[in-house]
């Protein structure tokens, strides 16, 4: 019987709960697929995962008695130790620092204080005085304990230059000194090679603009919140930018204040400085935008609590078996922190974060044991990354990036896991980002394996492939991607699909109401680390490494690494 499943990878010659013989999808692409294979060995130790295990991860780490994971917080340190425990057991070496489990990221905790003040003040009438969380969040990026800001404010627009879109919101004016007004996301269009049409780039994110914003010497960003455009409401924007703030340090260029405004605060500076918004918004979306200022002042007063701390990423590695390929790598990832405790909020003040991302961290230790206890190892090695400070803005993969334990150059696949819903059996998989490397017929004709459809990001225009821990690998160089279910799950229709994710963005997403329920389905859960098992396997079989396809933004960092 071995000698038949080594020949090929069957799924459905042992069919697992979530794969019925029934009219699962089937993936839309109908170019003959290369041949998937796996060993005897890898095929065993593949079915030996489960939904239980990966329930139990998430019932411990999702606990109160984590306090939410938060990072540099006793929460977040008890899960790290809890993930490094697991690893040991299942008889991974440690590929931390100093032949231990833990990689020690340097940070700077930084919390704004109630003594900060925020005051718009336009040409004409009252100065606007901000209330915080509810009109407006804002950090320090100087790492100082305070900064004063009183300078004009400049509407930018998108905030971008993007030179091969032939894009240029500052159009070379001089904006050292400028607390910059600028819009969410990116131009909008339908066309694939303006700004990736639906799809936002990464510079459509926040993280860009302020980066760009810092590069040209502004002393502060102001971000217009809309729903539509950042693709989540206010309340992920307070919920994510109240208590401490954490960031790598740094001695870069910094701003002094990094801030957030709602849409109601944009629309009266706007009027009170004789604009209107409405024809603001529609000015930005053409190439002949030129910055404006406002006539108007931000006055700041940022008063910050700041510590110096270190969080830790964990990593163990599964050394290859192929002496010529084991100095190579598959790497595993997901986030383990969330935002721990907020003491300062009424009720119930844990942000447990069972879904974001305990559900991650449950498929990557299962992951982990299943190779770990397999009779048989991959040619390549498998590394295997709990890291840390996603939240705060892909810090802990930020800094694995730039410090991996096997050089960049020599990693052949990320595949990354963020948010996996435990709604049941997926007929759907969600590989946003594979198309853009050489693996993707392999992806292709695993999910033809595996009974799943492809579906194409469900919501491109949230740019979520620049929102998870992959994008910090990929900006080194290294295919990556994140594998989730799509929206399609057995027993309900795609609408059922799409109104429970818009619930849970809603209602949960970092919030505390995110926590474990003993009714969770982990089917799909256990689904979707079946198939990133057998897709890291394949990767680190193959004969040669995986690269981007050529074009892509990351070709030329990957050149650089080879």
């Amino acid at each position: 019987m071995l000698k038949i499943i080594s020949a090929s990878l069957v799924v459905c010659a042992s069919l697992p709960a979530w794969a019925d013989g029934g009219n699962a999808g089937h993936s839309k692409s109908s170019r003959p697929g290369p041949s998937v294979k796996l060993p005897g060995p890898a095929f065993v130790a593949l079915e030996t995962i489960t939904p239980d295990h990966i329930r139990w991860h998430v019932r411990y780490l999702s606990h109160d008695l984590l306090e939410g994971r938060g990072t540099g917080q006793r929460g977040g340190d008890v899960a790290a130790e809890y993930i490094a425990t697991q690893f040991a057991e299942y008889g991974l070496k440690p590929a931390g620092d100093h032949g231990t489990y833990m990689q020690k990221v340097p940070l700077v905790g930084v919390t704004t204080l109630p003594e900060t003040r925020f005051s718009l003040v336009p040409k004409q009438g009252e100065a606007m005085n901000l209330k915080p969380l509810d009109e407006y969040v804002a950090y320090d990026q100087t790492q100082q304990p305070q900064s004063e800001v009183d300078a004009d404010i400049v509407f930018v627009g998108y905030g971008i230059e993007a030179p091969e879109y032939n894009w240029d919101d500052y159009k070379g004016v001089d904006v050292r000194g400028k607390v910059l007004l600028m819009l969410v996301n990116e131009p909008p269009s339908d066309d694939p090679k303006f700004f990736k049409g639906k799809a936002l780039t990464y510079y459509g994110r926040w993280t860009y603009k302020y980066e760009e914003a810092a590069r040209k010497g502004a002393v502060g960003v102001i971000l217009i919140h809309q729903t539509q455009m950042a693709s989540y409401p206010w309340e992920v924007v307070r919920n994510s930018n109240s208590g401490e703030k954490s960031f790598l340090k740094s001695d870069g260029p910094a701003l002094k204040v990094a801030s957030w405004i709602h849409l109601d605060v944009a629309t009266r500076l706007a009027s009170a400085s004789g604009m209107n918004l409405e024809k603001m918004l529609q000015d930005a979306q053409s190439r002949e935008f030129h910055p404006v200022s406002l006539g108007a002042k931000l006055k700041a007063h940022m008063a910050s609590k700041v510590r110096n701390f270190e969080s830790n990423n964990v990593l163990a590695i599964l050394p290859g078996s192929d002496h010529s390929l084991a100095s190579e790598a598959v790497i595993y990832t997901a986030h383990y922190d969330h935002f721990g405790i907020r003491p300062d909020m009424p009720g119930d003040n844990i942000f447990n974060g069972a879904q974001d991302n305990a559900t991650g961290c449950g498929i990557l230790l299962e992951l982990a044991r299943a190779y770990g206890t397999a009779a048989q190892r991959p040619r390549r090695s498998i590394l295997f990354a709990a890291v840390t400070a996603e939240e705060q803005g892909l810090l802990g993969s930020e800094y694995l990036g730039k410090n991996p334990p096997v050089p960049a150059g020599k990693i052949t696949l990320d595949l990354n896991y963020d948010d996996v819903k435990p709604l049941g059996a997926p007929e759907e998989v969600e590989v946003s980002g594979a198309e853009r490397t050489t693996f993707y017929p392999v992806v292709e004709a695993m999910a033809r394996e595996f009974r799943l459809a492809i579906r194409p990001d469900a919501l491109p225009e949230a740019g979520h492939f620049y929102r998870s821990d992959h994008f910090s690998l990929a900006r080194v160089g290294i295919p990556s991607f994140s594998i989730n279910e799509g929206m399609k799950f057995k027993g309900h229709t795609e609408a059922w699909g799409i109104e429970q994710e818009r619930d849970y963005v809603e209602k949960h997403y970092h919030q505390p109401s995110d926590e474990y329920h003993p009714e969770m389905d982990f089917v799909g859960d256990s689904a979707m680390a079946r198939f990133g098992f057998a897709l890291g396997w394949e990767a680190a079989s193959l004969p040669k490494r995986i690269e981007w396809q050529k074009g892509d933004e990351f070709e030329a960092v990957r050149a650089k690494t080879q």
